[in-house]
């Protein structure tokens, strides 16, 4: 059995720590105990872009924003959906994910960082919704709204924060949520903020196999 190896970690939200954990060619990111992302585990995190985007395709000059960089999984399965005039912003507050995205993992990322179409912003992504408008907000933050930070959680995913994402969508634009677990009280919210709702279940691996995982699609008037 190949060991865990620590390659960094990072102190996060006042004492929260986030730790890079490498096992032969597997990498894993997690808070505490709790495995935030891990490379074996893409398939809910591709979905997520593929499933929004089959709703908003086709449209010219294409703006997106992604809350949340992970892995990188959700931005190349972006990218592989969108045509050249599109856009794309990637909104991550952790510095530290973007530089492992660049180092350690820089083959996970396959240089979609450098992408053209591609521009990062460092900084909470509720200060980005409130900055642009966009064709679809794909949101993967915190292990979704129900997730580890709830302080974090009820600023993004509360009321007032899904009234500002509707805001920001171009009309019938989409609003996208991954969650580790379901929630029905999110689903109502997001409802009660003025959207149409589909709940999907999709499988944490690109096979159909692993953890059921859940993505909102909320789409705005």
């Amino acid at each position: 059995m190949i060991p865990w190896v620590l390659l960094d970690k990072v102190t996060i939200n006042g004492g929260d720590e986030l730790r890079l954990m490498r096992r032969g060619e597997e990498f894993s990111i997690l808070s505490g105990s709790t495995t935030l992302m891990n490379s074996r585990m893409s398939g809910s995190e591709k979905a997520l872009a593929e499933l929004a985007f089959a709703r908003v395709g086709g449209r010219a000059k294409c703006h997106v924003l992604i809350g949340g960089f992970g892995m990188g999984f959700t931005l190349r399965a972006a990218l592989a959906c969108l045509g050249a005039d599109a856009r794309i912003t990637v909104a991550e507050l952790v510095p530290a994910i973007l530089a492992w995205a660049r180092g350690p993992m820089a083959h996970l990322s396959a240089g979609c960082l450098d992408d053209p179409r591609v521009t990062i912003r460092e900084e909470d992504v509720r200060k980005t919704i409130a900055g642009g408008r966009y064709d679809a907000i794909l949101l993967d933050v915190d292990n979704g709204p129900d997730g580890l930070t709830q302080d974090a959680n009820d600023r993004l995913y509360n009321l007032a924060g899904l009234h500002a994402a509707r805001k920001a969508l171009r009309s019938g634009g989409v609003l996208a949520v991954w969650s580790a677990a379901p929630s029905p009280k999110f689903t109502r919210r997001l409802q009660s903020a003025g959207f149409s709702v589909e709940e999907i279940k999709t499988r944490a691996n690109s096979n159909g196999k692993g953890p059921r995982h859940i993505i909102w699609l909320a789409r705005a008037g």
